[in-house]
């Protein structure tokens, strides 16, 4: 790496001599006619045959990038009830600046090829053209507005959590390099709790007060369980620096920050036991564990143990870079009836009985 480093940096070092170089040879020019470095008929001939050149690369390299990794729809696999508006307002705004980028590129080079610089033809300049500054300016209004608007109806329909639907509430406690969930219990109500109430010797990790009648029955433990089809809602806690509570299949993300509580709600609506025996599910994990079958014959043949192989879990990740060990902040969520949900329930202690007594 220090090496590559090494290699980019004198890269950088030689391409800034050489502008200068440049720059230092243009300041002469008209003084001799020998640094004269005007450009003449072949030199722009070519210029407008290499911008030609260079917008077929731009269109082969990206129908060889959809044909060969370009899994369609770009959007899937989601598993909560607002996802696939998420996933169409997604895909509205990729396909809009697609065919923009598209477009603006061809006109870009072959504007630059048609109009290349020829001996005696003189150039056209507008001082203005009101017509052309009207419709460059009013159609991406439209266009953005239209976008705008659309996110913000998503995110009001996301946001405004209904709460005659009875959500379940569940606190998410982020902290360097972990998650734990605190669960409200029979009554549905988070007990009160602040950081400045943490007493690691009466294992009160979370701050939780514990003469808060509503803590009582709060349940708080490292793996997340989800009813399918019940709406819930996350309050979320920071103990020490910024992080962000990212869902993926649930299409949701919302920043844990210290010395407040934020929250979100979603309704999850496929159980992760549905979600492995989708054929698009079964195709990856096959994929990856094809992937760690080759990696594991090496660590085995080094005299070292083999990868396990891989299953299939929604997960919550931190998508804030926090500290050394993000990249391993993450826990396990299990989406399941309720029946199931209540069984495992039932092995899980209260917040009353899990302190440790005086």
């Amino acid at each position: 790496m220090t090496t590559l480093l090494s290699i980019l940096v004198l890269v950088f070092i030689f391409v800034a001599i050489w502008q200068m170089v440049k720059i230092f040879d243009l300041t002469q020019v008209g003084k001799t006619t020998e640094n004269n470095q005007v450009a003449n008929d072949d030199d722009n001939r070519i210029n407008g045959y290499l911008m030609i050149g260079f917008l077929i690369f731009i269109y082969v390299i990206t129908i060889v990038c959809f044909v060969k990794w370009g899994d369609l729809p770009l959007m899937s696999n989601s598993a909560s009830e607002h996802g696939p508006g998420i996933d169409s307002l997604m895909i509205i705004s990729m396909i809009v600046i697609f065919f923009v980028q598209t477009v603006t590129q061809f006109l870009l080079h072959y504007f630059a090829f048609k109009y290349k610089g020829e001996k005696g033809r003189k150039a056209l300049f507008y001082a203005d053209n009101n017509k052309l500054e009207a419709i460059w300016t009013i159609i991406p209004v439209i266009v953005l507005a239209g976008l705008i608007i659309q996110g913000l109806f998503t995110w009001n329909s996301i946001m405004n959590i209904d709460e005659e639907a009875d959500p379940m509430v569940i606190e998410l406690y982020a902290q360097q390099f972990n998650w734990k969930a605190r669960y409200s219990g029979p009554d549905n109500a988070l007990g009160k709790a602040n950081v400045r109430l943490i007493d690691i010797n009466r294992a009160n990790e979370l701050g939780v007060d514990e003469a808060d009648p509503n803590a009582q029955d709060d349940v708080i433990v490292k793996e997340l369980h989800l009813v399918v089809g019940k709406p819930v809602v996350f309050k979320m806690r920071s103990q020490d620096v910024l992080h962000s509570a990212y869902m993926p299949h649930f299409r949701a993300q919302m920043n844990c920050v210290p010395g407040m509580i934020t929250q979100f709600g979603f309704t999850p609506t496929v159980t992760t036991a549905d979600m492995r025996e989708t054929e698009e599910m079964k195709e990856k994990v096959f994929n990856i564990n094809e992937i760690r079958r080759g990696k594991s014959k090496s660590l085995i043949a080094e005299g070292k143990e083999g990868l396990e192989p891989y299953t299939f879990d929604y997960l919550l990740l931190c998508n804030k870079i926090c500290g050394t060990s993000h990249y391993n902040m993450q826990m396990k969520i299990i989406v399941e009836t309720q029946e199931e949900y209540d069984e495992w329930m039932k092995g899980q202690k209260l917040f009353v009985d899990s302190l440790v007594k005086n």
